[in-house]
């Protein structure tokens, strides 16, 4: 140990801890370090000539070709050994097996600070029954801060190509964290050196999945071309723009006016684009392409464990939480695996805590559905603002109008709510005393998501399957309290409402996100930077020790991860749920993760302290998260597609009701008289009071209007039920559900389907593993053989060889 004070503030001392081979290599054995002993060799399997001259043809078909511009120079990357030689847990008693080179860089830093800090976690430092570790120090305030050290500067005035990196540090910002490497692969074996598993994990997993984003982003761009060129095709919107006899009832009470369904014709062009007969094959594709991101992100993970010796590696047994020992120690039993006393929680009282969180989190999922209720209002208010404003734009399109500001109201509610969800989730879990850490990271974890995820989504479910849906009809509106008129859809459909609300959400808060990870500790780093220039002046910053730099770098999150995992997550569930609607969403995703990737490892490499390197085996509760989203995908996408978008109802008209009904078939041409019939008649004197429109509509005709038009199917106002429902809107709800029951069974069977084929384990990485124990048995063999015969051979020359002795 050394002590020095800080050269900034002579208040701060740092503690500088070296761990000697000594210490090292005995603690490696007790956590069970592997480490490298012999080089791997390769088994290559017997191949027919045949398949070897169709490889020889390809490789010189390659040689043609550009090399691979996505692969990083091997040239500039360390040799990572241990990636090429087969491991063992380390053994001093067996140390001659394994490669050691040099006894200062055999354990390489990330592997050091592990054991130094296993060290500091069992360490007694003062008299009583739970002063012992690192982490209680920290607590109660005796150390401010406790990490490893960067391996120096990353930046260099020579450049890598010449003069090579100075440390790996300055490795990863050039070829990990610059932004001119953006197209290339991550250098996952060196992240992993230097972070640790649990890190390079989380970056493997954010690089494939960015990797599966491209075909769905491929696909959804193809849906909106799709839409693009068949939009001078499609007679539905035809008939919008076409449509100037036909005038529409007003969408709000008294200052709306009538409008002429011609006046629609953008929003009908724009709805195409997305809802056009692509559409249901990419919300098939989608939830399909979920399934097969998380199938063959297991096997990619159990290549990622082999190769990085977490195959074998469990996690040790967990220290109890400060909090809880201080809780509980009054009451202990006997821990069944160490076979020591230990703090004990009454089940009556971990039952009576889960019930009290469990309200809590009841009680916020209430808050966001007020919440929402909230913006419901503002929409059903604003919309008539909007449509007696001054201004002509506004005036004219106060629907769109009222979306548009709705959102971005939204989106400030979500981003305050979030606030107030952390802070609530925070104490809910404490209010729970989990046992040990990794138990309170899953609790706080689930909360956190489950807020979030709700906060995020529940103005989008409303949108997609309320808005419009139990309004009424003309001359019988729904109210909201019986005062507020409930808001309408646009004559040309809802989706273009959906469409607006996950653009912008999704836009804005990607945004936000990158601002908030990468600005804010800029300006942080800056403000420090700027503060110690004016005290201590430009010369003295550049000779400021590593200890010094680093602890005025940021540390890094409280929680770990979890805002990274968090964020993906989140989008990876706009991505998937309500896709059919947005086709757009996964290049949206892909774009913002290409930049995501770069700026978590510029902020990584350059504003965060050095994260303590720890191991872990997979992301974490955050897959089973993932596997529930990819379910309800396949719910919510069918029903967008059934109830949502126009699909069905255009179905059914093509094939029962259209030019071509009893013909089987749904081209463009069957769909001549679609608008008209998808329209009721509603007579305008039978309007309301509170709802009878200001103007009467003579600026059409020159005199007032008799009848206007809505969507609906129901009978016209003389009929013998007015406005009751049509035969059509019967066979329409019905087509809707048996939709919904075959898209879902179908599209399930084929992800069971997949689930089934696709094995978790590779099967040349079954094989490789099945040949390297083999292998590592013979070479253990081999190896100890080898030492008996040297000590024979010497017992021999020093004539000390007995009689007794086997041959």
């Amino acid at each position: 140990m050394e002590k020095e004070s800080s050269l900034t503030n002579s208040d701060i001392i740092f503690v500088k801890l070296h761990a000697p081979w000594e210490v090292l290599g005995r603690y490696a054995e007790v956590m069970n370090v592997r480490m490298p002993f012999r080089r791997k060799i390769y088994y290559l399997h017997r191949r027919h000539k045949f398949m070897n001259r169709i490889e020889r043809q390809i490789s010189r078909f390659q040689g043609w070709l550009p090399r691979k511009p996505m692969r990083l120079d091997k040239e500039t990357l360390p040799d990572l050994e241990e990636n090429d030689c087969y491991t063992a847990p380390f053994s001093q008693q067996r140390i001659h097996h394994f490669i050691i080179h040099n006894k200062d860089t055999f354990f390489n830093n990330a592997t050091r600070s592990r054991i130094v800090h296993h060290i500091l976690q069992r360490v007694k430092y003062e008299e009583g029954k739970n002063k012992i570790g690192l982490n209680r120090l920290l607590t109660n305030g005796s150390y401010e801060a406790a990490f490893p050290l960067h391996e120096g500067s990353y930046r260099s005035k020579n450049s890598i190509r010449t003069h090579g990196a100075e440390n790996h540090r300055h490795l990863l910002y050039e070829c990990w964290a610059s932004w001119g490497m953006w197209y290339k692969y991550q250098p996952l074996d060196l992240v992993r050196r230097y972070f640790g598993e649990k890190i390079g994990l989380y970056f493997a997993w954010l690089g494939w999945y960015t990797g599966m984003l491209f075909p769905a982003a491929f696909i959804g761009l193809f849906v909106f071309l799709y839409g693009v060129t068949t939009l001078n095709h499609c007679q539905v919107s035809k008939e919008v723009c076409q449509a100037t006899d036909i005038i529409m009832c007003p969408i709000c009470d008294k200052f709306c006016p009538f409008m002429r369904l011609s006046d629609s014709c953008v929003y009908a062009k724009v709805t195409h684009l997305f809802d056009n007969g692509a559409t249901v094959f990419f919300a098939v594709f989608m939830a399909v392409w979920a399934t097969v991101f998380l199938e063959f992100w297991k096997r990619r993970r159990a290549v990622i464990a082999y190769d990085w010796d977490l195959i074998d590696w469990e996690e040790e047994e967990e220290e109890i939480r400060p909090q809880f020992e201080a809780k509980y120690s009054k009451k202990e039993r006997m821990n069944p695996i160490s076979g020591k006393p230990e703090p004990y929680q009454a089940f009556a009282d971990k039952c009576s805590r889960l019930i009290v969180s469990a309200s809590g989190i009841f009680f916020m999922i209430c808050v966001v559905i007020a919440a929402v209720f909230g913006i419901v209002i503002y929409r059903v208010v604003t919309v008539s603002t909007f449509a007696a404003f001054k201004w002509a734009l506004i005036r004219n399109n106060s629907q769109v109008a009222t979306t548009g500001t709705a959102v971005c109201i939204n989106f400030c509610i979500i981003m305050l709510l979030n606030v107030l969800y952390e802070k609530v989730a925070l104490l809910l879990t404490n209010l729970e005393q989990p046992r040990t850490e990794s138990e309170w990271e899953n609790s706080f974890t689930l909360k956190m998501f489950l807020f979030q995820f709700v906060n995020l989504n529940s103005s989008t479910f409303y949108i997609a399957f309320f808005l419009g849906r139990f309004t009424g009809h003309p001359g019988a509106y729904l109210r909201l309290i019986n005062r507020w008129r409930l808001e309408e859809c646009h004559p040309s459909g809802c989706l273009i409402d959906l469409c607006m609300q996950m653009g912008i959400i999704m836009v804005l808060k990607q945004t936000w996100n990158n601002f908030m990870e990468l600005g804010y500790p800029l300006i942080q780093n800056w403000w420090t930077r700027r503060k110690l220039y004016q005290e201590h002046g430009s010369q003295r910053k550049t000779s400021f020790p590593q200890w010094e730099k680093d602890y005025n770098l940021q540390p890094m999150n409280a929680y770990g991860l979890f805002d990274e995992y968090l964020e993906m997550i989140l989008q990876f569930g706009f991505t998937t749920i309500f896709v059919a609607a947005f086709p757009l969403a996964p290049l949206l995703a892909l774009l913002n993760n290409i930049i995501e990737i770069r700026l978590d490892a510029y902020k990584f490499v350059t504003q965060w302290r050095r994260p303590l390197a720890s191991r872990a085996k997979d992301i974490g509760i955050w897959y089973g998260i993932l596997e529930g989203i990819g379910i309800l995908s396949v719910i919510t996408n069918a029903f967008v597609v059934a109830v949502t978008s126009d699909f069905i109802p255009r179905l059914v008209y093509a094939y029962k009701y259209g030019p071509c009904a009893g013909q089987g078939e749904a081209g463009q041409k069957c769909m001549v008289g679609y608008v008209n019939a998808s329209l009721s008649v509603f007579l305008v004197s039978d309007f309301e009071n509170r709802s009878e429109p200001t103007s009467n509509g003579s600026e059409f005709s020159g005199s007032p209007l008799k009848y206007c038009r809505y969507r609906d199917y129901r009978d016209p106002p003389h009929s013998p039920v007015p406005y009751g429902y049509t035969l059509q809107f019967w066979h329409v709800l019905a087509a809707r559900l048996a939709f919904i029951i075959v898209f879902e069974h179908l599209v399930f069977c084929i992800k069971h389907l997949i689930s089934y084929l696709i094995p978790d384990l590779p099967k040349d990485l079954r094989d490789r593993m099945r040949r390297e124990k083999y292998l590592i048995q013979e070479m253990m063999y081999e190896a100890e053989l080898e030492r008996l015969q040297k000590e024979r051979k010497e017992r021999k020359k020093n004539g000390k060889s007995h009689h007794n002795e086997w041959p």
